[in-house]
């Protein structure tokens, strides 16, 4: 029984360290997407002629390929652990007891903001990779003017608002999702726990906000 335990539990470990691995990779891909996103407000060629290098570039789908492998490994992960967790501690013999971290908004939503994420991803994804395809010249080369594709989608105050709310669940769920993922690597300390918390809000702070800040501006510059 006993090396039974110590197996799971090491299992347990690799996979959470797994999962703090592919969690940070995502977040390093929020801040470059949100870098070359901020490309908009420098104006219409500028963001069309990122994207389309982007998309011209045959590695895109190597790259795209290791992404969505990233992604529905941290995603795989945190359901399998889940339901490892709640088959370890049935809910009707499980009583809280104060562990000395203490679960949060953030922790304790981190399934139900995950999940939402998921469903922005796949709705940002149908309206905008595999959306209405507009076309424009940049010095004399034709590209997809995925800036008017995005201006468009963002005149319609829902759409908006639904970015936001999407946002604002990325930005808890990163808030929290950052620093545990540095503690499941094994970077915890009480002596630097406070600051990589602080760290991790701060981060999540700028992601969030660095994100909703596009839509409204796109709904501001009012279809142009």
């Amino acid at each position: 029984m006993a090396s039974k335990l110590c197996t799971y539990l090491k299992a347990s470990v690799v996979k959470k360290q797994v999962m703090a691995v592919t969690g940070l990779l995502l977040c390093g891909f929020l801040v470059s997407h949100l870098i070359g996103n901020c490309l908009i407000y420098v104006g219409s060629d500028a963001f069309n002629t990122y994207a389309h290098a982007l998309t011209s570039n045959k590695l895109i789908y190597v790259a795209e390929a290791i992404l969505a492998a990233i992604f529905f490994t941290h995603i795989g992960l945190a359901i399998k652990l889940t339901v490892e967790n709640k088959k370890a501690r049935p809910v009707q013999y499980y009583m809280k007891q104060k562990t000395g971290r203490g679960a949060t908004f953030a922790s304790s939503t981190m399934p139900y903001t995950g999940m939402l994420i998921l469903v922005f991803l796949i709705i940002h994804l149908i309206n905008f990779k595999f959306g209405p395809v507009y076309m424009t010249q940049i010095d004399g080369i034709e590209v997809r003017d995925l800036h008017k594709t995005v201006v468009l989608y963002f005149q319609s105050p829902l759409n908006v608002l639904w970015y936001v709310i999407a946002m604002i669940a990325l930005g808890i769920h990163v808030s929290h999702g950052f620093w545990s993922a540095f503690q499941s690597l094994g970077f915890s300390h009480p002596k630097y726990n406070c600051g990589l918390k602080l760290i991790s809000k701060l981060f999540a702070v700028v992601i969030a906000l660095g994100y909703i800040a596009l839509p409204i501006y796109c709904y501001l510059l009012g279809g142009k």
